[in-house]
């Protein structure tokens, strides 16, 4: 399977998801989550077959639903 073929696209409005949001930012307070990052988040959690493509190391920390690990495409860093 190619990149393009794995590629989706997703409406995702925000205005829909302010209190996940919220919530997410507060939970990860003691990290500098974006409001890019916390929509990523949220959007795992409602997107079941996800897979995040990403060089922030802060993805290995979030979790979706609180507890479940993201699927990560993360390049090894050297």
């Amino acid at each position: 399977m190619g990149f393009s073929t794995m590629v989706r696209k997703i409406a995702f409005h925000i205005d829909e998801h302010v209190p996940a949001l919220r919530k997410l930012h507060k939970k990860y307070r003691d990290r500098p989550m974006s409001l890019a990052d916390a929509c990523i988040v949220r959007m795992a959690e409602i997107y079941d077959r996800h897979v995040v493509l990403t060089l922030d190391s802060d993805f290995s920390v979030y979790r979706k639903h609180g507890s479940i690990p993201l699927a990560l495409i993360h390049p090894a860093q050297s």
